[in-house]
């Protein structure tokens, strides 16, 4: 079994596989004052809860955006189920042409994503990820990586609403539906937030598929917000939400053989 972890600014998503069947997820919030041990006591607990076990991997592979805690991690691995992990970077074969300035400052979770997407869907693809940042990652034709969009996350612009103004709160995301301006503040915030992120995706969607020059094949949503964000986009968008998860085990295999 394998067990994949993506640490992101917000939450460290972590996945076991058997095979190509990814039988658990589970998420933690990502804390880089927390211990090794603390860490591997709350994955262990989150597994049991599920009647599993992350001590049954014999492989392990982590992905990284925050430096700081990866070698936690790493030990966090090694003390829940006695296997040194893969960490995500240069130097591991992920079979992703990047086709960018720098190939080597594209995000691991980003590259991670990109191979998940192409192991699954058709090319030209664009892939949305949702999460603390709004990231949008441009697939050609031929599956190699050209570039991407980042621009502030959902809740980044909600807490910013919420925190520089005296009378704003926080609101529920989650609606399936949504006018297109509210007539109370609740409907507003969810008008302006949903409907303007959603019109925002669709725009340079629009964009990158005209620079593109041809007839992008699949749109692709990850990350923690997207299920309640592309509900409202005019785009058809696949929902993969344990993308970078899947594309994590894909690179493990390419290294394993």
């Amino acid at each position: 079994m394998l067990l994949a972890i993506d640490i992101g600014n917000t939450n460290v998503n972590i996945g076991l596989f058997d095979g190509e069947e990814l039988l658990l997820v589970s998420t933690l919030a990502t804390d880089t004052t927390r211990t090794s041990e603390q860490y591997a006591i709350e994955m262990k607990a989150a597994a049991e809860l599920r009647g599993q076990s992350y001590a049954k991997a014999d492989g392990a592979i982590i992905s990284s955006v925050v430096p700081s805690l990866t070698s936690t991690m790493k030990r966090a691995v090694k003390l829940l189920c006695g296997t040194e992990a893969l960490v995500l970077g240069p130097g591991v074969k992920n079979g992703l042409n990047i086709k960018t300035d720098n190939p080597a400052q594209l995000g691991a979770d980003l590259v991670a994503g990109a191979v998940g997407a192409l192991s699954r869907f058709p090319t030209p693809c664009l892939v949305l990820d949702l999460g603390t940042a709004t990231k949008i990652s441009v697939l050609d034709a031929e599956g190699a990586y050209r570039g991407c969009t980042i621009s502030a996350g959902v809740k980044i612009s909600l807490g910013a609403l919420a925190d520089k103004t005296a009378q704003l709160p926080s609101i529920d995301l989650s609606v399936a539906s949504c006018p297109a301006f509210g007539t109370n503040t609740i409907h507003s915030m969810q008008a302006g937030i949903l409907l303007g992120t959603a019109s925002m995706l669709d725009g340079l969607c629009d964009r990158i598929e005209k620079s593109l020059g041809e007839p992008v094949a699949s749109f692709v949503a990850t990350g923690g917000l997207s299920g309640s964000i592309i509900v409202h986009c005019e785009h058809k968008i696949e929902h993969a939400p344990h993308l970078i998860l899947e594309g994590l085990r894909v690179i493990y295999d390419k290294n394993r053989k």
